[in-house]
């Protein structure tokens, strides 16, 4: 079965390499972008600004290829890619929950921004916290971490020269 994607719009971050980003939007706190939404598609915004935060699926287009096992940012343990947030995986799909503070046309001005600039979006939800709240979570080989997790930044270990 082949599956096939069409990007609706591009970032516009200020970062332009994966080295340096926010490792999730979080630590991306007040970072600003906007997203560009082909014309094709501008009409699927209406409605979306009564939202204060949206959910971007995303090309992580700067991914060569994957590993199925990896050493994650906040690790010096290869662990199964499953495990981790690592953005280079056999489908790379990235999942972003960012600040929405206007919608000007078919622009986006977003921010927390934990994207590459010229990244693919695939689809934009609204975020509804409701529907994510869960009860007795566990966090695996993250426990104890979660104060890095929050303000960690990428550095070159997915990209071409990083070798991790």
């Amino acid at each position: 079965m082949k599956i096939e994607y069409v990007p609706i719009g591009y970032v516009r971050s200020p970062f332009r390499e994966p080295s340096g980003v926010p490792i999730q939007t979080r630590a991306g706190n007040d970072i600003e972008g906007t997203v560009e939404i082909l014309e094709e598609y501008a009409a699927g915004l209406s409605d979306l600004e009564g939202f204060s935060h949206i959910i971007m699926l995303t090309h992580m287009h700067m991914c060569e290829g994957y590993r199925l096992k990896v050493t994650p940012f906040l690790d010096d343990v290869k662990r199964g890619v499953f495990s981790t947030r690592a953005p280079c995986r056999p489908n790379p799909i990235g999942f972003h929950i960012c600040r929405l503070d206007g919608v000007e046309g078919s622009i986006l001005h977003i921010r927390d921004l934990d994207m590459i600039d010229r990244t693919p979006v695939l689809d934009i939800k609204p975020y509804i916290p409701q529907g994510y709240e869960r009860e007795d979570v566990r966090i695996g080989w993250l426990e104890g971490k979660l104060d890095e997790f929050l303000s960690t930044y990428a550095d070159d270990r997915f990209s071409r020269s990083g070798s991790r």
